[in-house]
């Protein structure tokens, strides 16, 4: 039988871990050893490949709203192939599974990293927080649900965490659902209208307020079972979303009346746990923006090895050496500012409200690379996009549903202005920038090659510090994007000196450099560089993992 997706996409087949050499070097380099993910990587490259991109174009959820019985239901139908990868995923290669088992939360977002589409990750990555709320606040009270949502049991469950209304979005103190209290058991009413995983989920996590509290600092948290103590439906899904992408995960409408629930944590704390839920799924926005970007830059690579125009492949045409350059220099930036701050987060995972230092400074990381990443993640789709020509235009093919897929991460788990203001707001309010800048200072001082454009970059995060410092609260908010932007660049070429410094790779020093002059400086590269492109753009030679000094 004819493999058919082989003939429309250049990466089918291909073992997505094994030829990304940066990424390998990169997650090693923070993990500290080299994670076997090659069986992923050839999942990823193949079967969940075609999976998804099946899913996206010819069969996305469907919601089943009644039975045949005539009872109401509100379940989601999935394709057979998307509920076997789910299950893949979660039992076999146990994506869920490291926090829980003492390893390191960086091998759950290296996973994530792979697997890349948004769809099937997200709804990976909403029972991942689900497990990690009730396993960190639930007291033990909720062993049973963490077992189930990591893949530990063989009865595998999916979560949701539903806290934006249509009212106020990422302005949760507009929220309106309340809970009411009565024999020990809590009755939430409200809508949820963005709500990811409904018809999917068997328990999720929502925010109400209660005993007449109203504003953010006033929410508490609650576990909402998908039915009942009486085995009844505990709430209805209203709709399904039309959605131009990430059509995997089906994202609805719930409607809570008197839905029993249980407090999770302490009365009023609500907003604690929610933002460091967010946390995690910031994190894992990033780790697919990334996952994503990389996708297309593959596609556009193999592509320009195998097109040919004006008589030469397109990988000989000096234009498109530098668009693949563009992308390769910004996207290994991406991945070490991602990777740098899933480490800082593993480091203070155990801080409980109101918090430590170490980890306010993770919160900073996290708010600079989610936007960081979303905005790279949908230049490169782009540029990768039309490096295709008119074919990357056309829904047959994979490569444009990567910009499609793209152009959710700056809008999930808050946009951009979002992260801006959760920025100022831990550097004013919680200082976490003197650990940020300490850490990087130190970083600075131990690099050797590539020194002076570090200490360069590291003035610019200093000095971004100091305007946002000497500002009142509207012109911060005014120049907080830009400064954002500014420092993470700044961070990201840093991050790779150092890590070219560390492993002894002079590839990462040369892309650091790179990435300061195009990122950081907006200038354009020096004459020589052409002469460099070929060793950078190969991800998969085996040169990438040289030390070569």
């Amino acid at each position: 039988m004819d493999d058919t997706y082989s003939h429309i996409s250049n990466i089918y087949g291909m073992n997505h871990y094994e030829i990304d050499k940066p990424f390998q070097k990169i997650l090693e380099f923070y993990a500290g050893k080299r994670l076997n993910l090659d069986q992923l990587g050839l999942y990823a490259g193949k079967e969940l490949y075609e999976i998804t991109d099946y899913i996206d174009k010819i069969s996305p959820p469907a919601l089943k709203m009644w039975g045949i019985d005539g009872d109401r239901i509100d379940s989601v139908l999935i394709d057979t192939m998307e509920k076997q990868a789910i299950e893949k995923l979660i039992k076999d290669f146990g994506i869920n599974r490291p926090y829980f088992h003492g390893k390191s939360i960086i091998e759950h977002y290296a996973m994530g990293y792979l697997v890349a589409d948004p769809g099937i990750y997200c709804i990976i990555t909403l029972t991942h927080q689900t497990a990690y709320a009730l396993h960190k606040y639930g007291n033990g009270a909720f062993n049973d649900y963490v077992s189930d949502l990591i893949g530990d049991s063989d009865n595998i469950m999916l979560g949701a965490t539903w806290f934006t209304e249509i009212q106020g979005g990422s302005d949760l103190g507009a929220n309106r659902t309340v809970a009411e209290l009565q024999n020990n058991m809590w009755y939430l009413t409200g809508d949820k209208y963005f709500a990811s995983n409904a018809g999917l989920a068997d328990v999720s996590l929502t925010s109400a307020f209660h005993d007449g509290n109203h504003g953010a600092k006033g929410l508490s948290l609650f576990v909402l079972p998908r039915r009942n103590i009486n085995g009844d439906l505990n709430y209805h899904v209203r709709r399904l979303k039309e959605k131009s992408a990430t059509k995997s995960v089906p994202s609805g409408e719930v409607e809570l009346n008197r839905s029993e629930a249980q407090m999770l944590g302490d009365a009023g704390r609500g907003i604690y746990y929610i933002t460091e839920d967010l946390m995690v799924s910031r994190l894992d926005n990033a780790a697919a923006a990334c996952g994503i970007a990389r996708k297309a830059y593959l596609e556009a690579y193999y592509y320009s090895m195998k097109r040919k125009t004006f008589g030469s492949l397109l990988i000989e045409h000096p234009g498109i050496k530098r668009d693949l350059l563009d992308m390769e220099i910004l996207l290994e930036g991406s991945i070490a500012l991602t990777f740098k701050t899933i480490d800082l987060f593993n480091k203070s995972i155990k801080s409980e409200p109101p918090y430590d230092g170490d980890y306010n400074y993770a919160r900073l990381m996290t708010h600079i690379v989610k936007n960081i990443t979303a905005e790279s993640s949908s230049i490169i789709t782009e540029m990768a996009t039309e490096l295709h020509g008119g074919i990357g235009f056309l829904s047959e093919f994979p490569i444009e549903r990567w910009h499609r897929e793209a152009l959710i991460t700056p809008i999930w788990e808050g946009a951009s202005n979002i992260q801006a203001l959760d920025m100022l707001e831990a550097i004013k309010r919680k200082e976490a920038h003197i650990k940020m800048l300490q850490d990087f200072n130190k970083m600075v001082n131990e690099i050797k090659d590539g020194r002076e454009i570090a200490s360069s970059c590291y003035s610019i995060i200093n000095e971004s510090i100091d305007r946002i410092l000497s500002m009142d609260d509207i012109a911060s908010q005014f120049h907080a994007k830009y400064l954002m932007d500014s420092i993470g660049n700044s961070m990201a070429s840093i991050l790779l000196i150092y890590i070219g410094n560390k492993t002894g790779n002079n590839d990462f020093i040369t892309a650091g450099n790179l990435y300061f002059q195009r990122y950081v400086k907006k200038i354009d590269y020096d004459n020589d560089v052409l002469s460099l492109c070929d060793s950078l753009i190969n991800i998969e030679g085996p040169e990438r993992l040289i030390k070569n000094r």
